[in-house]
């Protein structure tokens, strides 16, 4: 049996009020809820163990000499380059070498019919002995003449007529002279021989085809490859700098090829300095010389040339994935005694390959993190680990 019950000014609850109270009720107990949650948190979180520290790879801040050197692409030139014409007309009638052969200075590549030019050459020679016939006895009347004027038996005007005969046969003989010449010129003509030590192209007209004088397209392209170019420009900026070093002493160029082997050639000397700074592209453009004797360096091929200046003594010299860039420059991560980093900014000088050089912001001898720096914060704990790669990186060799 139910027994009724009463509240004061139950009367008054009317349903919007039941709803009033219902929603303040919910709110109290929801506080309530949430206060005991957090707590729980917290009374975790004190008992709960700290962060391991991160495995991290270090390598010694260095002391060193590092050499001062630019890089820059290059091209690879010929040191001579001759596209070989023909210089008389004539039928090709011998070429004794093949393409991308390695010729000599004075071989015999192209030899044209050479019946025509000894033709011409033994009728030059044979109207110069007609001629020298004829001189001889011109001379011989002039002397007759010239004592039979000296006894008064002829006049002056008939000795200088036999005179001027000895003048002209004279002139005939050096015209048929100069003919003999150039009858043998032409003659060797016929024979083409190379100007240079090199190595040729493919052959472009071959045995068989008739060649004018200085045709427009050469009979083959000859490319001398040692010693050979390789020319590069660098920024306007160190102009100054490399002709100051070049007044001091010769300076040497490194080429490295871009190939399967990473072949470098390192006997380069700097040869040229363009007398005219490139407006265009702010550079200027110099050549170094390589004797090449291996050929490992080819025309047209493209390289990275190092131009070595001189060498900084006692350079502060970290491993270049040490160094960060962040919103405000250049840090790194130095381990400190306490197993924990230290963020700390840097001023770089410039970068030498595996290698940057510091201009300010460490010391020799501190510790720096080379590997692992995505997972630090200043402050972080870590569990530092030697890196073996910059140990093995020796110094760059004096200059």
């Amino acid at each position: 049996m139910l027994i009724p019950w009463k509240v004061a000014g139950a009367s008054r609850l009317t349903p919007a009020r039941l709803v009033v109270i219902g929603v303040a009720l919910l709110a109290v107990l929801l506080g309530a809820g949430g206060c005991s949650d957090h707590d729980l948190r917290a009374a975790e979180g004190k008992g709960k163990a700290p962060a391991p520290a991160a495995p991290v790879l270090t390598a010694e801040v260095r002391q060193q000499r590092v050499p001062l050197r630019i890089q820059a692409i290059g091209n690879v030139e010929p040191y001579f380059t001759v596209a070989l014409k023909a210089r008389v007309d004539g039928q090709i009638v011998a070429a004794p070498f093949k393409d991308g052969q390695d010729v000599s200075k004075g071989q015999t590549l192209f030899q044209l019919d050479p019946r025509p030019f000894e033709a011409m050459l033994q009728q030059a020679q044979a109207n110069l002995l007609r001629d020298k016939a004829q001189l001889e006895r011109a001379r011989a009347q002039e002397a007759r003449y010239k004592d039979l004027l000296s006894k008064n038996f002829v006049s002056e005007d008939a000795y200088a007529q036999f005179r001027t005969n000895v003048e002209t046969a004279e002139a005939t003989a050096r015209a048929d002279e100069a003919a003999v010449e150039t009858a043998k010129l032409q003659l060797e003509y016929a024979t083409i021989r190379s100007p240079i030590d090199g190595r040729t192209g493919k052959i472009m007209i071959q045995l068989g085809n008739l060649v004018k004088a200085n045709d427009t397209g050469p009979l083959v392209v000859i490319n001398q490859v040692s010693p050979i170019y390789l020319s590069f420009a660098v920024p306007e900026q160190y102009l100054g700098a490399v002709r100051a070093a070049t007044a001091k002493h010769q300076l040497k160029v490194e080429a490295s090829l871009v190939d399967s082997q990473g072949s470098s050639v390192t006997d380069g000397d700097l040869a040229f300095i363009d007398n005219t700074v490139d407006t265009a592209t702010g550079t200027v453009k110099l050549r170094a010389v390589f004797p090449n004797k291996e050929k490992l360096l080819w025309p047209g091929q493209f390289a990275t040339a190092t131009l070595t200046m001189g060498e900084t003594l006692d350079a502060i010299v970290v491993p270049s994935q040490a160094v960060q860039t962040g919103p405000r420059g250049s840090y790194v991560f130095v381990v400190k005694s306490d197993m924990t980093v230290e963020q700390r900014p840097i001023a770089v000088d410039r970068v030498d390959g595996p290698r940057t050089v510091i201009a300010k912001g460490l010391a020799a001898g501190e510790q720096v993190v080379t590997t692992g720096q995505l997972r630090l914060i200043n402050g972080s704990k870590v569990n530092p680990k030697p890196d073996r790669a910059p140990e093995q990186q020796q110094p760059a060799p004096k200059a």
